[in-house]
């Protein structure tokens, strides 16, 4: 059976532990009062994986209104509501919280801890996500309908909104505390707790993206927190700032906004280059190439990510010097991303590749994920944002890197750990069946967007002139498929697992994989690295 949904004890009790707290609580309060790192990462894990079905039943009425011209099924108004919710929930409710999934999982792990550094305040980080994501999702059926301002809840719009508007911002408040308070966790257990013999540049690099990620969440989810309070008390108490009969400023709210929001796609990209540079090295039986530039780069798109922010605001007419500056900074934030993109590919380079499914959501990252470094370098520059902005070629832009970079990241995450999480290896022409499946069908879903945003079709629009119906249609068909090729995957791949059917994992299902998290049987025990290992000098092995 597996880790997920068995119960067992700690393996091989020792001597000194006589107690039974050594134990895993079982029944329903071994998950409520979870307090065990790997308890808490599957929750998370779930708990995005069905938020992700409801923002992608969002994307799919808005695909569905879109796949004709006129309005077919959804008033203009409840259709700024899904897009709004869409975002909202995928990028707080989906991405973000899968990650923290990953790392709780994970890095004790890798690091060789016993546990996270605050395993109560984990296990409240998670709680507190839940009353969040029903307050969201409950927003739809509140007077006046969800929040319809865009994710974005630029002002004045946020004004016009009726209760659901309060009921969003608290739920915002509270994810963001979730947020600092996991960050905080990650990285105490990553500076205090490592084993000892794995110093800094011996971690995985996958713990390095997050210890970096973490640094960014503490950083700026303060700033959202304080834009979004003023837009409240703006709201309630007759405050103006950003409202201009008051003397407020609307274009200030964008500042803070974008300050905190351009960050918040590092944020969600980072551990997703942490997990391709696992993965990588695994399935090429290779070193991973350039380590140490790899740590440097991920810094610099961190220190970087702070001064690029009002490239989102090319058109509210800021001076030229000021389109200069974010345009250059922009295009200098390329660098280090495309250094790891030359080191994956360097990585990959002579070696012995076989292509399992992780491996295949890899490549198909590197792929994919380029293209969107791309149409972000095209939207860098200001004279062609101008043109560009608020059109769908920003769309498929931000998904080509988010869908295909965070969430294929995370697909590919999940098929190498899987084997180690449950105990049994996943079906392989079904991880293959899912990655062929969403690849292409992810590309017929986005891939028109460019041209219908080159052709000037704006964004947020329930309905649109005829020139755009093909491509249109085309994208709502590819979007329908790839709803239905994540539903093959938890029904198909992620249900199995869970429920212990496959064969048997190995302890180390990948003859190229290194790190720590491969020194523990399958399923991982309970309770693991309770003493600290001593490692070998490459901290990839125990030896003690």
């Amino acid at each position: 059976m597996s880790a997920v949904l068995d119960n067992h004890g700690h393996a091989g009790d020792h001597a000194h532990d006589g107690h039974d707290h050594h134990h895993a609580p079982t029944g329903w309060r071994r998950w409520v009062f979870a307090t065990n790192h790997k308890d808490i990462g599957t929750l998370y894990l779930l708990f995005s994986f069905t938020m992700l079905m409801v923002g992608g039943v969002l994307a799919l009425l808005i695909r569905a209104e879109l796949f004709q011209p006129g309005l077919q099924l959804v008033n203009p108004e409840l259709f700024n509501q899904l897009t709004t919710m869409h975002g909202l929930i995928m990028v707080f409710g989906a991405i973000m919280p899968a990650f923290v999934g990953f790392a709780n999982w994970m890095l004790p792990l890798q690091i060789g801890a016993s546990d996270m550094a605050f395993a109560r305040m984990n296990n409240f980080s998670f709680w507190l996500m839940i009353p969040a994501a029903i307050m969201l999702v409950a927003s739809f059926f509140m007077p006046g309908g969800a929040p319809a301002a865009g994710w974005t809840l630029y002002a004045p719009l946020t004004l016009q909104m009726g209760p659901s508007m309060d009921a969003g911002i608290f739920a915002m408040h509270i994810l963001g505390a979730s947020s600092i308070m996991g960050s905080i966790n990650i990285i105490v257990t990553i500076l205090n707790m490592r084993a000892p013999g794995m110093t800094l540049m011996k971690m995985p690099m996958f713990a390095w993206t997050w210890l970096i990620t973490a640094y960014l969440l503490i950083a700026v989810m303060p700033v959202l927190a304080g834009a979004i309070t003023m837009t409240l008390t703006d709201r309630h108490f007759g405050t103006s700032f950003f409202n201009p009969a008051g003397g407020g400023d609307p274009v200030m709210y964008q500042h803070i906004f974008w300050f905190f929001g351009h960050p918040e796609v590092y944020i969600m990209i980072l551990p997703a280059f942490g997990i391709i540079s696992q993965i990588v090295p695994a399935f090429a039986r290779k070193k991973l190439f350039g380590y140490a530039s790899m740590v440097y780069a991920t810094s610099s798109i961190a220190i970087l990510s702070f001064i690029v922010w009002a490239h989102h605001m090319f058109t509210t007419g800021m001076p030229v010097t000021g389109q200069l500056f974010f345009m250059y900074a922009t295009m200098l934030i390329s660098v280090p991303t495309a250094v790891k993109i030359f080191n994956w590919i360097a990585t990959m380079w002579r070696g012995s590749m076989t292509f399992e499914t992780p491996m295949l959501f890899a490549v198909g990252f590197i792929f994919v994920f380029t293209m969107g470094g791309f149409t972000g370098l095209i939207l860098a520059m200001a004279p062609i944002d101008i043109q560009l902005q608020d059109t769908y070629y920003v769309v498929a832009h931000f998904h080509y890197v988010l869908v295909a970079g965070s969430l294929f990241s995370m697909f590919a995450g999940v098929y190498y750990w899987l084997p180690k999480w449950t105990g049994v290896m996943y079906s392989e022409t079904r991880g293959q069946i899912h990655f062929w499946g969403s690849l292409i069908t992810f590309n017929i879903t986005f891939f028109p967007m460019h041209f219908l945003g080159l052709a000037g079709m704006p964004r947020r629009y329930a309905d649109y002139p005829m020139q755009f119906a093909d491509f249109n249609a085309i994208a709502s068909v590819g979007a329908l498929g790839f709803g239905l090729m994540q539903v093959y995957f938890f029904l198909f791949v992620v249900l199995p697992a869970m429920r212990g059917k496959g064969a048997k994992a190995p302890q180390k299902p990948w003859d190229g994989a290194e790190g720590l998290e491969w020194e523990v049987p399958s399923p991982a025990p309970f309770h693991t690295f309770e003493n600290p290992p001593k490692l070998d000098a490459t901290a990839t092995r125990v030896i003690g």
